[in-house]
């Protein structure tokens, strides 16, 4: 990774939590126009990337919704399915700039990056809508719905990657925070990413930050626990986790860290955009590394 490469990646970055957070801001089913307006700048990004978009549509309470797909297909192993997500909807009453326009922002420039390479896996990229509360957890979730069609046709998905919540970053001790008991083993500096799997998704969670670290020295910190420690089911790798995949979610750990978590005051000034930038470039060279190699 070089200076230009970064400095480039940043200002989309920016460019696209902007659009997102600050532009259309509030998005959900309780603002259509808005959440329309989400999924068409995110179709148009793809398709000035190259790609065909598929608009996956379902209705929730008179509302049209869609999650958004694309893909790179594979050759050698092209059965075999990597898909990185993040979803696009916020919560109620915020403008979601880290939760979550900065895992959207990065899957745009990842899958823009993919559009030059053959992978041997297929790559899916795939936008969720409807992953926050009263959805999350529910049948009309978008991961959820997206997961259930994909298991019904027998789709084999090697890893669900969801980019969840990635954009604060602090040097600052006493900055990070966990649930009980994770303080005595994990730094309390919110300066790195982390990687969380369950038990059933620790070796795919392995290969992922072995591939991230061969590329990236960004700090990074992996946790393969229970479902039921708080937070570590909280976006939409679960949904895939229930439906028999293997999942890991990559976060900035969201409400342990980031002061402005699932409110007004989320909005595009207060992400940390070069740390962001380096996390977005080690993701994707880590998906590239598997994407050609395989999990096995």
């Amino acid at each position: 990774m070089n200076n230009d490469e970064q400095a480039m990646t940043m200002r989309r970055l920016q460019a696209h939590v902007q659009l997102l957070a600050g532009d259309i801001g509030v998005r959900n089913v309780l603002h259509p126009a808005a959440l329309n307006d989400a999924a068409l700048y995110i179709e148009n990004e793809w398709s000035h990337q190259g790609y065909p978009v598929r608009r996956l549509a379902y209705e929730v309470s008179g509302v049209h919704c869609a999650n958004l797909e694309v893909v790179r297909n594979g050759n050698a192993r092209q059965r075999e399915i990597l898909l990185v997500g993040a979803h696009y909807d916020s919560v109620m009453g915020s403008p979601g700039a880290n939760d979550n326009a900065s895992g959207v922002a990065a899957l745009l420039e990842i899958s823009r990056k993919f559009a030059y390479i053959e992978p041997a896996m297929t790559v899916r990229f795939v936008a969720f809508v409807n992953e926050e509360p009263p959805f999350f957890m529910s049948d009309q979730q978008g991961s959820m719905v997206y997961a259930r069609s994909s298991r019904h046709r027998g789709d084999d998905i090697r890893l669900m990657v969801s980019l969840e919540t990635i954009g604060w970053y602090s040097n600052g001790p006493g900055s990070q925070h966990y649930p009980p008991l994770f303080n005595l083993f994990y730094p309390d500096r919110a300066n790195f990413i982390g990687m969380v799997s369950d038990f059933r998704s620790r070796a795919a969670m392995r290969r992922l930050a072995q591939a991230f670290r061969e590329h990236s020295g960004f700090p990074l910190q992996t946790a393969a626990t229970f479902r039921f420690i708080p937070g570590v089911s909280w976006s939409d790798h679960c949904s895939f986790w229930r439906h028999g995949y293997q999942a890991v979610m990559i976060t900035d750990t969201a409400p342990y860290r980031y002061p402005h978590y699932h409110s007004a005051s989320d909005t595009p000034d207060k992400l940390a955009y070069p740390e962001l930038s380096r996390v977005t470039l080690g993701l994707c060279a880590a998906f590239m590394d598997i994407a050609r190699t395989g999990l096995d």
